[in-house]
């Protein structure tokens, strides 16, 4: 995945972590690429390689949605911190009361209807 987001996208990725329902990457975004394009991309690219880790991978796909969030220099040991320990974070937080919780705290709006597709 790194690389995909280094080569492709010509955006480093500083660290990328995941647990069984969703990853967190943080990353530097090019100059020349949309966030839209970066998450088409790494969806794309990561999807196709994981069909090829086995039969039990075989119909392996993303959501098609996704959440992204600019960091500040200032909060990015914070972000990195979090990413680290996200699975023990999800002990005591699931990741839909999390993911609501950011788009609340952040005055996103959004319709549960089309967030968990």
């Amino acid at each position: 995945m790194a690389t995909v987001f280094h080569d492709e996208c010509k955006s480093t990725a500083k660290l990328i972590g995941g647990v069984e329902d969703h990853i967190h990457a943080l990353f530097n975004l090019s100059r020349t690429w949309c966030i839209a394009d970066v998450v088409e991309a790494v969806k794309t690219s990561t999807s196709k390689w994981m069909k090829t880790q086995g039969n039990i991978y075989r119909n392996f796909s993303w959501q098609s949605g996704y959440g992204a969030f600019s960091v500040s220099r200032s909060n990015v040991d914070v972000v990195n911190h979090y990413i680290q320990n996200q699975r023990e974070h999800h002990h005591r937080q699931d990741f839909k009361s999390e993911f609501r919780g950011l788009l609340e705290k952040h005055d996103v709006e959004y319709d549960e209807r089309y967030v968990w597709d």
